[in-house]
């Protein structure tokens, strides 16, 4: 299964455990600091990987040692970045996450280069060739360049999935409204539903996205698993009972295993299964890569563990 996943990359540098920031000049000792990639983009194309599909990553990073690090993290996991362009003028997005004892990661961000990504980058032809395209964070390449490149996927019988990264507060409808038309799977959260969709509940929000295009609805909803809002109807999907340390693209992972179970003839019910699956996989350690499994470990974790009551 050849994958794009295009949009949103990002280098994270995550603290592990943070109770609150030391005053003035003070200092705290922690257990573990690491850097991983991850967006919506760059973090599905590292689950995406671990499941068996062949993914390649198309985005707008910089320069600098940032950015190299990210193409050498990214390479690393067996993901193609050639199509990653690199600017000059502009940083890597990267972002600080204090993650707390709960698991709970507030954000230090900074947008860097996602935001300078247009037409002129996109390769054309490696999407054409693709059997999916992921793109994460249309809201910030805007939603006439987001709905070009669907568009296009759609006209080349390329499937083609959709998650948000604004927080549903700085969402509007007509951010993604022109794009809807040419996404088969939106996978948002809950807070991103009611923002972007001005709804106040859940799932009329969702329906509102199905009746402006999109294929369906599969929402993220963290420890209560996911919502699948369908023409057909709506399903709630568990997650599984686990010992949380970090949530760190644990939405990304959700992404990937969606789109990987819908990749294999699943069912979008079980697509979201093997989703929660690998999110709970990447929930257990700290950063957007956790987990050493693979498509057979995600499906025998599913099989095996009880979902949260």
């Amino acid at each position: 299964m050849k994958v794009v996943t295009l949009g949103v990359h990002v280098l994270d540098v995550l603290v592990r455990p943070v109770e609150a920031i030391p005053e003035g000049q003070g200092a705290t000792l922690v257990e573990d600091i690491r850097m991983t990639a991850a967006g919506t983009a760059g973090g599905t194309a590292l689950t995406l990987a671990k499941l068996g599909a062949s993914v390649h990553s198309a985005g707008a990073i910089g320069s600098d040692p940032t950015g190299d690090m990210l193409v050498q993290l990214l390479g690393a996991a067996g993901i193609d970045t050639t199509h990653l362009v690199r600017r000059t003028d502009t940083a890597t997005s990267a972002s600080v996450l204090p993650i707390r004892p709960n698991g709970d990661r507030p954000s230090l961000h900074l947008l860097g280069a996602n935001i300078t990504y247009g037409p002129d980058d996109v390769p054309w032809d490696t999407i054409a060739d693709a059997a999916h395209l992921h793109l994460g964070g249309p809201e910030l390449i805007g939603v006439d360049t987001a709905t070009r490149i669907l568009s296009y996927a759609k006209e080349h019988g390329v499937t083609t999935s959709v998650d948000l990264l604004a927080p549903g507060v700085l969402g509007g409808f007509e951010q993604i409204e022109a794009a809807l038309p040419y996404i088969d799977q939106m996978l948002p959260n809950e807070d991103q539903v009611l923002g972007f969709t001005g709804e106040g509940d859940l799932v009329a929000g969702a329906r509102k996205l199905l009746a402006a295009g999109a294929g369906l609805v599969a929402v993220t909803r963290g420890g209560d698993g996911a919502l699948l809002v369908t023409a057909d109807g709506v399903e709630k999907v568990p997650a599984f009972a686990i010992d949380v340390v970090d949530t760190t693209g644990c939405g990304d992972a959700f992404s990937a295993g969606f789109v990987r179970g819908t990749g294999l003839g699943r069912t979008p019910y079980d697509s979201a299964v093997l989703g929660c699956a690998a999110a709970a996989l990447v929930a257990q350690g700290l950063g957007s890569d956790h987990g050493d499994f693979d498509l057979a470990g995600a499906d025998t974790f599913a099989a095996t563990n009880k979902p949260r009551a």
